[in-house]
């Protein structure tokens, strides 16, 4: 191809609130969705695709060398660290040149490895897998697991025997993982319904047949409301839960008798959130009831809603997370920004593990035994690999067990990071982690990578990226904004980033690369941004508004028709984003707000920096119209003649391709554009 294909303009219009709103590229939502067949829709995603590989095509031996680096820092036969669960040792291998993990397992007391599942095998003749979980019951003779084979998070669940291999197909309409009854006879399971939304558990008993035939434990009416299950750290309960983003409710029911009533622990308060775990007679809440931190109570089995202050509420102090184990509470925090862990004994005792570097990432890891001794942490910080940590509770230490392996050969000491405070537009301090090598340039000539995301509550961390490094190696810095939308400085950083005060999360990113450019990191212009999902909202704001100050931008599976999103409750996802985005259909003010920003609706005639969309033709999550739409309308408007690549994944979903290799692959290929970006001629 020569020339980048013209999506067709077919005049269409809504009005709402007596407001007109043109969509003249609403015919690219295939009206059949979740299937994709219009022939019109698959014509010109074929042809952005072709374009797409057209213009990547004189940068192929790049894409090559790319890989090739990627591919090199990552131990090609890697295996995790082995977990105790009662009398086996799990973990997971890969084998040399596989894209799929193996899950293994031994007696603890010795004996022969074990293969559980082989994702490997289960993945053979797919374009797409992803293995959701594996539950094993109680009595170690079973499997249950869950797998998605086209990227649409609809998942299959089996029962597998472990001591033959086969499996049972239990249900093509699961999502998470299976949680076992104390006796290995039944599990529950989560269902998702016609529109993905997962909205019932059910009980399937062994040998029953059809999962048609399982017993509803719950099903949730609202459709505002995702239902979620887990178990509590003792496995005495299923802890079956309600929520949408600002409101929750959990129920228990007892793993000893799966078919007893859910009980409810406490009614749900729209804005009030709570989760909980428990540890024999007693009930520990980590709740948002009286402070926006979080506080944390205990109650009682017997009356499991009658809460006492354990922990309260601290205006410094983010509350993030709770795990009963026998001995002690592990707590998750965030102290100013940054992770910890603290330990809380019965007595009131508490301990806070200490951690080697300044700024860092750390989460309590797998342990799913009733206690934890030896408390398993996953860690990492900009220059630092992930590290697997076991801490020793007895003896106040950490002990390593694992350090992330670059084979291709990684110095720290070559590499610097720190953390700017980024004055927002409203005098706010916006945290920026940074990270570069030692002899990059503080003179405004540097190459600067700028990431961000800014939703639901979801906390950007400084942790490492092997794949960075092919960056960091040719000249750039990497940087994240930490911006409002996620709950980086605590939860209140969260909700002045949302519904009315969603643009604090796009000026904040805009406020961090000013101040990137004052401290000498780049000038403006030569800075690349990236962001995908809520972060790719992020990126067609600032696109629209400071066009000029990028270079280049990746938008990975982008949510850029806010408003017409938001506008369609018959979207599976519409209704529970509303506590996160607004309601634009019922309130006249939220419909201006969103339509205010939203990149679709602002696109204009204007010159653009180059850009480079993904999608994915399954993706539950942004639908592929979104992106197709943005990429239309821009090449449609724009007036510069700057490259605008459209790549939509056709066998995948919200992730992109599945398999370790495929996605660095991807990598790869941004990387290449970023690199491209900046070495033509400005």
């Amino acid at each position: 191809m020569t020339q980048p294909p013209v999506a067709a303009r077919i005049p269409h219009s809504t009005t709402t609130h007596g407001i007109v709103r043109d969509d003249p590229y609403d015919w690219l939502r295939d009206p059949g969705y979740p299937k994709v067949e219009d022939a019109a829709v698959l014509g010109y995603l074929a042809e952005e695709n072709a374009w797409f590989e057209a213009w990547m095509a004189p940068h192929a031996a790049t894409v090559d060398t790319l890989f090739a680096e990627l591919k090199g820092r990552m131990k090609d036969d890697d295996s995790g660290v082995p977990v105790r669960d009662g009398g086996f040792d799990y973990w997971w291998r890969f084998d040399a040149g596989g894209q799929y993990r193996i899950w293994l397992r031994r007696p603890a007391a010795g004996g022969d490895d074990a293969v559980i599942l082989s994702e490997p095998v289960e993945a053979a003749g797919k374009d797409y897998f992803r293995l959701a979980g594996i539950s094993v019951s109680p009595d170690g003779a079973l499997a249950a697991w869950t797998a998605d084979d086209d990227g649409s998070e609809r998942f299959k669940l089996y029962v597998r025997d472990l001591s033959t291999g086969a499996d049972t197909l239990v249900a093509t309409t699961a999502i998470g993982v299976a949680v076992w009854a104390a006796d290995s006879a039944s599990f529950a399971w989560t269902e998702v319904n016609d529109a993905w939304r997962p909205y019932r558990v059910r009980l399937h008993r062994l040998g029953s047949g059809s999962s048609t035939e399982d017993a509803v434990l719950y099903e949730e009416a609202d459709a505002s409301f995702f239902v979620g299950l887990d178990r509590s750290t003792d496995r005495s309960h299923f802890l079956v839960t309600a929520a949408d983003h600002v409101t929750s409710e959990v129920r228990l029911i007892p793993a000893s008798d799966p078919a007893a009533p859910p009980r409810l622990v406490s009614p749900r308060s729209t804005g009030r959130e709570y989760d909980l775990d428990v540890r024999g007679d007693a009930v520990f809440v980590r709740t948002n009831d009286t402070h926006v931190n979080f506080r944390i109570a205990t109650a009682t089995l017997a009356a499991p809603g009658e809460w006492s202050d354990l922990i309260p509420g601290d205006d410094r102090v983010y509350l993030r997370g709770i795990t009963a184990f026998a001995s002690y509470l592990a707590i998750s925090e965030r102290v100013d920004g940054l992770d910890g862990v603290l330990l809380r004994y019965d007595d009131g005792r508490e301990t806070k593990i200490a951690f080697p570097e300044a700024s860092y990432t750390v989460g309590i890891g797998s342990n799913p035994e009733a206690d934890a001794p030896l408390l398993r942490l996953g860690y990492s910080s900009m220059v630092t690999p992930s590290t697997v940590y076991d801490y020793d509770v007895a003896a106040d230490r950490l002990i390593v067990r694992k350090v992330q392996d670059v084979p291709s050969g990684y110095d720290a000491s070559a590499y610097r990071t720190e953390r700017l405070m980024a004055p927002a537009a409203d005098g706010t301090l916006v945290p920026v982690s940074v990270v570069y090598r030692a002899d990059y340039p503080r003179d405004g000539t540097g190459r600067l990578h700028l990431y961000g995301y800014g939703a639901y509550g979801l906390a950007i961390p400084p942790s490492f990226s092997a794949s960075r490094l092919s960056l960091l190696d040719r000249g750039f810095a990497y940087a994240i904004a930490h911006v409002r939308g996620g709950d980086d400085m605590g939860y209140r950083w969260y909700l002045d980033g949302k519904l009315a005060a969603r643009t604090n999360t796009f000026t904040d990113f805009v406020a961090s690369a000013q101040a990137l450019v004052a401290a000498g990191f780049a000038s403006a212009g030569n800075i690349s941004i990236s962001g995908g999902s809520a972060g790719g909202t992020l990126m067609g704001v600032v696109a629209n508004t400071d066009p000029a100050l990028w270079r280049a931008v990746v938008a990975d599976v982008p949510f850029v028709d806010v408003l017409g999103t938001m506008l369609d409750g018959s979207l599976p996802l519409t209704p529970i984003e509303w506590p996160e985005w607004g309601n634009p259909g019922e309130d006249a003010e939220v419909y201006r707000q969103i339509a205010a920003y939203s990149p679709y609706d602002n696109v204009a005639a204007q010159a653009y920096p180059p850009m480079l969309i993904t999608a994915g033709l399954n993706d539950p999550r942004v639908t592929y119209w979104e992106p197709a739409k943005w990429a239309a309308k821009l090449r449609s408007t724009k007036t510069d003649a700057n490259p605008l690549l459209l790549k939509t994944n056709m066998g995948a979903g919200h992730g992109g391709k599945s398999g370790r290799f495929e996605s660095l692959r991807e990598t790869a290929e941004e990387f290449a554009f970023l690199l491209a970006a900046f070495e033509a001629q400005p």
